[in-house]
């Protein structure tokens, strides 16, 4: 970085990735019972299935722009896994593997391999993807009888977006 306007800019642009993966976490931890068999209509993808693709496109997308941070593709894109632990392992080592291989390309000056006109697109790409799924997750929640309330989901959305961190200022 070439100053610490830079740095602190770039700090930031990792924490929001940070903040999306927690977000992700909560949602998944916020789901009702049977939730994770949630889906819109037949046909669509389950609730599990759509963290699951999370995942692995995290993962595909790492494998073709930085493969040196690269984790072992899963076998399928769209798994019905029902053990929301297993689930939060994997949003958790894959959001590590995008943090990692972002802040070292952009550190060393280095592109992308595939894609990106610029690293940090790749975390507004994810962001950008993963927040369309968050909602299709919770209409999936919705059509099925199992609503998350606006009040609960702000607090572990929109709460988790706006909340500034300790020293400063919250």
């Amino acid at each position: 970085m070439s100053n610490r306007r830079d740095q602190s800019l770039f700090e930031a642009l990792l924490d929001s990735w940070d903040r999306n993966n927690s977000i992700l976490l909560n949602l998944l931890r916020a789901l009702p019972e049977g939730g994770l068999e949630a889906r819109v209509m037949e046909g669509s993808p389950s609730v599990a299935e759509l963290f699951t693709h999370i995942h692995y496109v995290r993962l595909a997308f790492i494998s073709e722009d930085a493969p040196e941070f690269a984790r072992e593709l899963p076998a399928n894109e769209w798994v019905d896994e029902r053990d929301a632990d297993r689930i939060a392992h994997m949003l958790n080592d894959s959001a590590k593997a995008v943090r990692d291989a972002v802040k070292s390309r952009v550190e060393t000056g280095q592109d992308m391999n595939l894609h990106y006109d610029h690293p940090i697109l790749l975390l507004q790409h994810m962001i950008w993807h993963e927040g369309y799924h968050h909602g299709q997750i919770k209409l999936a929640l919705k059509v099925t009888g199992r609503p998350i309330t606006d009040k609960e989901a702000g607090r572990i959305t929109w709460g988790v977006w706006m909340r500034k961190k300790v020293g400063q200022g919250g």
